[in-house]
């Protein structure tokens, strides 16, 4: 990389350049590659990325669950933690020298055009936010500052898994003291989801999912039982625990369309589906209509509703007081340069918990 610096009135005063996991081709592991980064334009803010966390939601991009992408070559990652090096014309919730988490959700400030990379292998294309890159053109509604003492690692959290998960609890679920709850998929969302239930006083709180070393780590950050589908019959073991009524909430993360089928049967008369993770394009659930027309309900969740400007700073202050912990949550730390190795890691299950992928140092 080559350090560099932006003036002040947003031109390059030498090229900066940033290493960069690029999505090149779908159902193919991502390529590092050097980009030539862009200067700011309105709206935008140049941010040194220090931590970067990999959502479910890039495992899909990679994959294609959506179908075809328009996009393609481009820069991914939504949640991370970064510092603020320099900010476009009419910024003013961040200025440089801000610790800054970035995330998918809008925020306070501008949201700009988004930014193209130069490459060896052409034009790269970026979205509002990105993170699996060195240095990144964001638009200011996509950071949040927050105190520079707060660790980077923890910040990233903060971006998507966290957020969405608090959200789904609180907007989407809207889980009361001493209702059920089954969250089926205990990967980073699903596991704050489990946090998120355990401070609202949810009464069983019910981690399904298909590896082991997921499901003791649901139990560790609040969990009051664990299911394994390759070894349980699930719809037998949630109506062991909560009665034949059913479920009060069940929350999918997977996007397994026979587990949102499943998730939508266990819930009771007047329970609560709420559908977080996405089908691939084209796939449909048979869901029973009926109860729908009565008090039971069905539900797409957007991020958990969040938003981030006004979430992350309460969040800080419950993490401050020792509510609830995000250390645990992370399973393991990957440079850059092994990224695919750690979405393999997220594939495969042998991975618990949310993938670290440190990007820069803190100077």
């Amino acid at each position: 990389t080559t350090r560099s610096y932006i003036s002040s009135d947003h031109l390059p005063c030498e090229i900066m350049k940033s290493c960069a996991a690029i999505l090149v081709e779908q159902k193919k592991p991502l390529v590092i590659e050097e980009v030539q980064v862009p200067p700011l334009k309105l709206g935008q803010v140049l941010v040194k990325v220090l931590v970067s966390g990999i959502c479910g939601s890039q495992l899909g991009e990679i994959e294609g669950v959506k179908g075809p992408d328009k996009f393609l070559p481009h820069l991914l990652g939504h949640e991370g933690c970064g510092e603020v090096l320099e900010v476009g014309e009419g910024v003013r919730h961040v200025k440089p020298g801000d610790r800054v988490v970035l995330h998918w959700r809008k925020g306070a400030g501008l949201e700009s055009v988004t930014p193209t990379y130069e490459s060896k292998i052409g034009r790269v294309n970026a979205g509002w936010v990105t993170t699996f890159n060195e240095y990144a053109v964001v638009s200011e509604n996509r950071v949040t500052a927050i105190p520079s003492a707060v660790d980077p690692e923890i910040a990233a959290l903060l971006g998507c898994a966290v957020t969405t998960g608090f959200g789904v609890v609180n907007h989407d679920a809207r889980l009361a003291i001493g209702e059920s709850v089954a969250v089926f998929g205990a990967g980073g969302v699903g596991l704050s989801i489990v946090q998120a239930a355990a401070l609202a006083g949810a009464h069983p709180i019910i981690a399904i999912d298909r590896f082991d070393n997921r499901l003791d780590l649901a139990r560790s950050l609040g969990a009051t039982h664990a299911v394994n589908v390759a070894r349980t019959d699930t719809a037998g073991e949630v109506h062991r625990l909560v009665g034949p009524e059913g479920l009060d909430v069940a929350i999918d993360n997977t996007g397994n369309v026979e587990v949102i089928a499943l998730a939508s049967r266990l819930t009771g008369p007047r329970g609560r589906t709420v559908l977080v993770g996405v089908p691939p394009a084209g796939a449909t659930a048979a869901i029973s209509t009926l109860p729908l027309h009565f008090e039971k309900r069905l539900t797409g969740s957007h991020g958990g509703g969040s938003r981030p400007d006004i979430d992350i700073p309460r969040y800080l202050r419950l993490l401050d007081h020792g509510r609830f912990a995000l250390r645990p949550l992370i399973g393991r730390r990957y440079p850059l340069e092994s990224i695919n190795e750690a979405i393999a890691a997220m594939r495969d299950g042998t991975l618990a918990g949310r993938a670290i992928i440190g990007i820069g140092r803190e100077d």
